[in-house]
């Protein structure tokens, strides 16, 4: 078997990742579930694959620090995200494959009122949550829905580029971390002087880049970034937390002001099969502001539950209304209703 039939068949499966080593047959992500299908593959076969997906300056990289992270284009126009790593000495991938189009806020089922929040000509919005629970193509969607209505210059920051974005009303660059800048906070740096409207990073990485975000975010621009954080209040304290105790004071004097909203989401299975987005929104208001800067961030999520008539909604909230509308099952529901909500 080849790389390029490995990859048809996840298109066929409809496979979110696809994870190759050697000791074990090709295994494919299939609606949340690892599936196993093939014959065992060999040392010999995983390396060629890996040879095939990056170039020799990559694999290069490869042996040498053990993991490389990089974008795969076929000769198809198809997209994906590669991470090549060693394992107890032997290479092994991790394959995600990339939509060709962008999906719309719509199809993504996402909360309406992040639309407003994206309009905004300033200030820092935060989509938020475990690994593989759609953040990069939420960003990708917002992003796109900046582009097909507002004439801006967005430069995105991103390790690596996932979705490649056309000009439409805005002008985009795409720069990504370790081939055309050395990381997020020099780049972000960088962009500061570069004339952009809008700002993506990929990720909040550290607290030199949140420091900087922050800054951005405050002089003008719109930024938006990621964070693995559980939920939307998490979010807050774990920003704050990152910054030395004796500046969390100003950090959330700062934060209070800057913050349109966090987008906390997760991925469950859908009634017929595929996975839809569960999405919670907190957005800024002068209640919310006052609880961040008064260290109260624990009030939050009441707030939260009390103000679905100006577009907030909780995980609980967004779990009923799915359940209601028969999107998903009371089994994947359950674990998220509570009796607050």
């Amino acid at each position: 078997m080849r790389i390029d039939q490995v990859l048809s068949r996840a298109a066929e499966l409809r496979a979110s990742d696809v994870h190759l080593g050697a000791g074990h047959s090709p295994t494919f992500r299939v609606d949340g579930q690892l599936m196993k299908e093939g014959a065992t593959i060999t040392n010999e076969q995983i390396e060629s694959w890996i040879r095939e997906l990056l170039s020799a300056e990559e694999f290069e990289r490869l042996r040498r620090e053990g993991e490389v992270d990089l974008s795969y284009s076929d000769g198809e126009g198809c997209r994906y995200r590669v991470n090549a790593f060693q394992q107890q000495g032997l290479l092994a991938v991790a394959i995600r494959p990339i939509p060709k189009l962008i999906p719309s806020l719509t199809e993504l089922r996402l909360p309406p009122d992040i639309t407003r929040l994206i309009s905004q000509p300033h200030g820092l919005i935060l989509v938020t949550g475990p690994t593989g629970s759609g953040k990069t193509t939420t960003l990708a969607s917002l992003i796109h829905e900046i582009n097909v209505t507002s004439a801006k210059h967005i430069i995105t920051l991103e390790d690596p580029i996932e979705y490649v974005h056309e000009h439409v009303q805005s002008v985009i660059h795409q720069r990504q971390i370790g081939r055309d800048t050395a990381g997020f906070a020099p780049a972000l740096r960088a962009a500061l002087r570069q004339d952009p409207d809008v700002i993506l990073v990929g990720e909040l990485r550290d607290l030199e880049t949140v420091r900087t975000a922050v800054t951005a975010s405050e002089t003008g621009h719109l930024v938006l970034s990621t964070l693995h954080t559980g939920d939307a209040v998490q979010t807050i304290d774990r920003l704050i937390d990152m910054f030395p105790v004796e500046q969390q004071a100003q950090v959330r004097s700062q934060l209070s002001s800057v913050l349109l909203g966090v987008l906390s989401q997760r991925l469950l299975p859908q009634t017929g099969g595929g996975r839809v987005a569960l999405a919670e929104l907190l957005i800024n208001t002068p209640a919310v502001a006052n609880l961040i800067r008064t260290q109260k961030t624990h009030q939050l999520r009441s707030v939260m539950q009390t103000s679905r008539q100006i577009g907030m909604q909780t995980f609980a909230m967004a779990a009923r209304e799915r359940m209601q509308s028969g999107v998903i099952s009371m089994e994947s529901a359950k674990p998220w209703l509570d009796i607050t909500a």
